[in-house]
C-alpha cells in the first residue's frame, strides 16, 4: 500500500503536466507577418509581401527532410495550404493600399497559421 502511493501521486502530477500541452496543441502555430513598411499599391510591395508570407509558411510548417519522402510531402502541403489561407488577407490589404481610408490604430499586419 504504502509503495503505490507515490506512483499514484506521481501519475496524478504526470497527467496535470500533460493537460496545458494538449490544449496548446489544439491551437495553430502561427506568426505575424508585418506590412507597414511595404507600398502595397505597388507590384515591388505586393511581391514583397508574398515573399514574407511564404517564408512565414516555412516558419510555421517547418523545414523538410529530403530523406522522409512522405514528411516532405505533409511539409509542403502545410505551406502550399498555409499560403492559401493567408490569400484573403493579402487581397484585403492590398485593396486597402488601393483605396485608402483614415484609420485610427490600424494594424498593418496580416496572421500567418499553419494550415
Amino acid at each position: 500500500m504504502l509503495k503505490t502511493l507515490p506512483a499514484l501521486a506521481a501519475l496524478a502530477v504526470a497527467s496535470v503536466l500533460l493537460i496545458p500541452t494538449a490544449t496548446q496543441a489544439e491551437e495553430p502555430i502561427s506568426v505575424r507577418v508585418s506590412y507597414a513598411d511595404l507600398n502595397l499599391a505597388s507590384d515591388l510591395g505586393r511581391n514583397q509581401l508574398q515573399r514574407r508570407i511564404a517564408f512565414a509558411a516555412t516558419t510555421v510548417c517547418g523545414r523538410s527532410d529530403p530523406v522522409n519522402l512522405e514528411f516532405a510531402r505533409a511539409v509542403a502541403e502545410c505551406r502550399t495550404g498555409t499560403i492559401a489561407d493567408a490569400q484573403p488577407q493579402f487581397v484585403a490589404a492590398v485593396a486597402t493600399a488601393r483605396h485608402p481610408s483614415v484609420t485610427v490604430l490600424g494594424a498593418a499586419v496580416l496572421v500567418v497559421a499553419a494550415h
